[in-house]
């Protein structure tokens, strides 16, 4: 490591001030962020900490229906005090990482980094979910550019996530053994006007919505509605955990599992 100054705001206008010094880095849970900095592939000479910012902790329901997140609440917060709401959030949340990485690492960091194989961009794209940041609100079918790639501009924050609530809804995936990242997962969530299927870890272009599975779901919202569907192996990732045909092959198959999860 190497010296650097760490700043603490107590609000998020305070937060958006300290962004304003020069090379500052923003820091959430800091379960990306840290080993980027051991590893010296990054040398910001300020950190900006979003964890003593009280507006930006905990979940709550809007008068509209909606469940509201803030974006500092942490993956363990969200797999309990979602458990009620949304279920299949809560499910998602419980099974990141391990408990360290639970009790640290937050929804708001998880979004911003936008990991090829992040739980959570997942349940955002799957959910039509809007992502709320100090200047505005973004739709989850805009925010997700490309792997590690978003719509946020420099130093903006997000502050809260806003999910509206399926009538059902699961997740599922295969873990790495080594990393608990997901080898290829599957958010399914059905609504009134449609369902919307959003994979992650298998993709090169990161998280994507599966188009042709959630018209077909639409129709029928049963595992044999998605029968014989795959989607294009040569966009897939293929290393040394599987191929991409081995990868177009799982998401077939973890969304035939999420479908008969939820229904």
């Amino acid at each position: 490591m190497y010296n650097f100054d760490v700043e603490k705001p107590r609000t998020v206008a305070d937060a958006v001030q300290a962004m304003a010094r020069e090379e500052a880095q923003l820091l959430s849970g800091g379960q990306t962020l840290i080993p980027t900095l051991k590893a010296r592939l990054a040398s910001p000479s300020v950190l900006v900490s979003l964890s003593g910012i009280d507006e930006m902790q905990g979940l709550s329901m809007s008068d509209d229906g909606l469940l509201c997140i803030g974006g500092g609440t942490t993956h363990a917060t969200v797999a309990t005090g979602a458990a009620a709401q949304y279920p299949a959030l809560a499910h998602l949340a419980a099974r990141i990482g391990d408990p360290a990485v639970r009790n640290r690492g937050t929804i708001g960091g998880s979004v911003a980094n936008n990991d090829p194989s992040a739980c959570y961009p997942a349940a955002v794209l799957g959910s039509g979910a809007t992502i709320v940041t100090d200047k505005r609100e973004i739709a989850a079918d805009d925010f997700f550019l490309g792997m590690f790639e978003t719509a946020l501009e420099e130093g903006e924050i997000v502050t809260e996530v806003k999910f509206p609530i399926p009538s059902a809804a699961h997740y599922e995936k295969i873990i790495q053994p080594a990393s608990r990242f997901p080898l290829v997962a599957v958010f399914v969530a059905r609504f009134a006007d449609g369902v919307r299927v959003a994979v992650t870890g298998a993709s090169n272009n990161g998280v994507f919505r599966w188009k042709q599975a959630e018209e077909a779901l639409t129709e029928n919202f049963a595992t044999e509605a998605v029968a014989g569907l795959q989607v294009d192996a040569a966009e897939m990732i293929s290393d040394l955990h599987g191929s991409g045909g081995y990868r177009a092959h799982l998401v077939a198959v973890m969304t035939r599992r999420a479908v008969a999860a939820a229904g």
